[in-house]
């Protein structure tokens, strides 16, 4: 190349099947050099459906404001940007005052409706993306590591309090109230078969293997996977994330990494918590209903409980944490535009990590019957 920019201008092809023209720039498109192609862009009166990056050496701000201007003017679709392109035209697109917005910058392939493709597509994209979180992730933890004073301690402390602390209430009332419902419907069923003295052993067993854990992982999944959405996606909209990253400060360290250990840690003892207060409302069930003593209905979980089933919900527990929590990041990470997408992305949040929870849970309840703790 001679150092110059360049452009052509294509009639036929994909261009010319979707209205318009295909411009294909090439060489430098920096302020040294886009002078002498300027005036020509501008004065092209022939309809351009295509801008063509895909030949462009190295491009700076300037280049990229000409060629968002030039795409605003025909409502054309940039393709074959690199990723240094891509930056500098997602920040300049915001602020060129010729166009309202540019059309999303995708393959030409996929302004052809494609269904399937299309979903092929994203599903793609999504994946690089939760792979791309992960090893964030990952670099943090390892950074920590190297680096131990660096340790957020306060945040984590801060977000124990409010995924731990702040939930016993909600917790404890809605556990109490299952443990009532199981106990009552238990009884009712198992009088049929004059074995209603059985209802202690299913109120001990469903409590502490299953419904115990799984209602407290759908719990903070609400309460605080939501939370975890809302705000790192509104930090993400007021550019506080932005800022953090230019004064050297990790967003996966200070914001991600806190949220992950506390949800992990606290729902381990959210779960056995959980799982007493329901004991205790089928307790209460007993006193009244079926005139089980309380405290007899007690000393009996222990002797018809066998121990796995306690080390079965304790062992759920900080993983379905975990996925409330990469959830809840993950989805806040993502946000970007404008406010309606906190919305969006808070509601994704949450009905992702209930249906992995619930498919983890079905998971575990074959994989412990298989290896004899059924």
């Amino acid at each position: 190349m001679d150092g110059a920019a360049h452009f052509t201008l294509e009639t036929e092809g994909v261009g010319d099947a979707n209205g318009g023209a295909t411009l294909a720039l090439s060489g430098p498109l920096l302020v040294s050099t886009i002078g002498s192609i300027e005036p020509h862009l501008t004065a092209i009166a022939e309809p351009i459906a295509v801008i063509d990056l895909s030949g462009v050496e190295e491009i700076d701000t300037v280049g990229a404001w000409v060629t968002c201007r030039l795409a605003g003017q025909h409502s054309a679709q940039i393709i074959g940007a690199n990723r240094r392109a891509q930056r500098l035209l997602g920040a300049v697109e915001g602020t060129h005052s010729d166009a309202d917005m540019l059309p999303p910058r995708v393959p030409v392939w996929k302004r052809v409706p494609a269904g399937v493709g299309e979903q092929v597509y994203a599903a793609k994209s999504g994946i690089f993306g939760v792979v791309g979180f992960f090893g964030q992730i990952l670099i943090g933890f390892g950074s920590l590591i190297r680096h131990p004073s660096q340790f957020p301690m306060r945040a984590l402390v801060r977000q124990m309090e409010l995924v731990g602390v702040a939930a016993l209430p909600i917790i404890g009332l809605m556990s109490f109230l299952i443990g009532i419902v199981i106990a009552q419907q238990g009884a009712v069923q198992l009088s049929q078969f004059g074995a209603e003295t059985l209802t202690v052993n299913l109120v001990g067993r469903i409590t502490l293997r299953e419904l115990g854990v799984l209602m407290t992982a759908i719990m903070v999944a609400g309460r605080s996977g939501s939370a975890f959405a809302a705000q790192i996606g509104t930090m993400k909209l007021t550019e506080e994330v932005d800022a953090m990253r230019t004064i050297g400060i990790s967003p996966i360290e200070k914001l991600v990494i806190p949220r992950i250990l506390a949800c992990t840690f606290m729902m381990v003892l959210l779960g056995f918590y959980a799982s007493v207060v329901g004991i205790i409302g089928g307790a209460v069930i007993g006193q009244v209903s079926l005139g089980i003593p309380f405290f007899t209905f007690l000393e009996r979980i222990q002797e018809v409980v066998p121990l796995h089933d306690l080390w079965v919900g304790l062992v759920k527990a900080p993983i379905f944490g975990l996925i409330v929590a990469l959830a809840g990041c993950y989805h806040g990470m993502q946000v970007q535009g404008n406010s309606e997408e906190v919305g969006k992305r808070t509601t994704m949040a949450v009905v992702s990590a209930i249906f992995a929870v619930i498919v983890l849970d079905a998971f575990f309840a074959v994989f412990f019957t298989e290896i004899g703790w059924g």
